[in-house]
């Protein structure tokens, strides 16, 4: 079993992996991080529990953090809570994912006027990942102004990690039975089910039994801080092996409250092999974001 940070290169390796792909994490521009980072700082007024940020450092240092443990490729993902932020944070993360070693270039969107332009432009540069957080935006993913920016996502192939389980805390439009009402009128869109839609996870394992480009991020799930709140069922194990394909490492770090192993030894405790560890923290997450061996 994993220790603790100062462990996981060697668990890697023990793997016979050339690194872990960690397809959520967040950077972000200083002045928006920081926001971020004093909402968390309420979170016990907000979710009901502590939120210490436990990598707490300076861009640079989380960088490197990340490098220590072997992270070899990641998408640094950006979202926006209102509109107006989407095409600057799109073009910051296009920047930030095109100049860092590791990062991939992600975008994001908001429902709003020129959405699909900001997007499209994105994705024609090279965009790796998008990012939507329902939850934050407190948006409708079924808006009518969505809709052209899924569609050039489904024929680019472009995954989208999209926030929109109830967790921590359930929002104007959040439920996968919602989001799924996308899926229906875009079968071909690549979604991630950011932390597998927690707590929704029955929900989830079925959107992704039911849609072949629906996937599951690894975000938060199995932690002691998240089976405290939104506790896996008892069966998960058994149904996640038949998804071994569809599973791929996230983390959400740095807005983490404990360490980066706490999420690999989650991972691990389910039981399912090195196999398929190999293809969870490496092989899957690799194929969404087009990166190779």
């Amino acid at each position: 079993m994993l220790g603790d940070d100062s462990e996981i290169a060697g668990w890697v390796r023990s793997l016979g992996l050339p690194g872990l792909i960690d397809l959520h994490v967040h950077f972000l521009p200083t002045r928006v991080m920081d926001k971020v980072w004093a909402y968390f700082d309420d979170a016990a007024v907000h979710y009901g529990v502590e939120w210490p940020i436990h990598y707490r450092l300076p861009e640079a240092e989380r960088l490197a953090v990340l490098k220590s443990f072997g992270v070899k490729g990641f998408a640094p993902l950006v979202y926006p809570h209102k509109p107006g932020m989407g095409e600057w944070l799109t073009q910051w993360a296009m920047e930030f994912g095109s100049s860092t070693p590791g990062a991939v270039p992600t975008a994001t969107l908001y429902p709003e006027p020129g959405v699909a332009e900001y997007l499209g432009a994105a994705v024609a540069a090279g965009a790796r990942c998008v990012k939507a957080h329902v939850q934050v935006g407190s948006y409708d993913p079924r808006d009518p102004l969505l809709e052209p920016a899924w569609g050039l996502l489904a024929e680019a192939g472009v995954p989208v990690v999209i926030h929109c389980g109830h967790g921590p805390v359930p929002g104007e439009y959040t439920g996968l039975k919602l989001f799924e009402q996308v899926l229906m009128r875009h079968p071909r869109l690549v979604a991630v089910l950011a932390h597998a839609g927690m707590p929704e996870f029955d929900e989830a394992l079925r959107l992704a039994a039911s849609y072949e480009t629906v996937f599951l991020d690894t975000t938060m799930v199995g932690t002691p801080f998240s089976q405290r709140m939104s506790p896996l069922p008892a069966d998960w194990s058994a149904r996640l092996a038949d998804l071994g394909d569809r599973v791929a490492l996230g983390t959400d770090f740095p807005n983490i409250p404990y360490d980066y192993a706490t999420q690999l030894r989650a991972i691990e405790s389910w039981g399912l092999g090195e196999d398929f560890l190999r293809r969870v923290l490496h092989d899957t997450p690799a194929r969404l974001l087009g990166l190779g061996a």
